[in-house]
């Protein structure tokens, strides 16, 4: 196992894959508060996405400036090889979990 992954952890790698290559802070704030039904804060958001490339599950790279952005650039976010592992392997674990409750388990 690679290590465990936070909810947050999780759900910004999904963000990413779903994005694609228009996944930066923003949209991938955006992409969570809508998908988790939350309030995210950027901060948080950037935190994760630090502790990510840290672990190597994401890369990132600047984009060009632009003038809609008073000529600051983004910063991007792709997620790697050993990232689509971890999920795979949380999506496994959670499934896992959730097998074998006795019908009618939940309300």
């Amino acid at each position: 196992m690679r290590g465990r992954m936070g909810e947050l952890e999780q759900a910004v790698l999904l963000a990413i894959m779903r994005l694609g290559s228009g996944a930066y802070g923003v949209t991938i704030r955006h992409d969570l508060m809508e998908r988790l039904g939350r309030p995210v804060s950027i901060g948080a958001t950037y935190t994760v996405l630090e502790r990510l490339e840290a672990k190597g599950f994401v890369t990132s790279w600047m984009g060009g400036a632009t003038h809609e952005r008073g000529g600051r650039a983004k910063r991007f976010y792709r997620i790697e090889t050993p990232g689509l592992l971890a999920l795979d392997e949380a999506r496994i674990a959670t499934e896992n979990l959730w097998g074998g409750l006795p019908e009618g388990a939940l309300p």
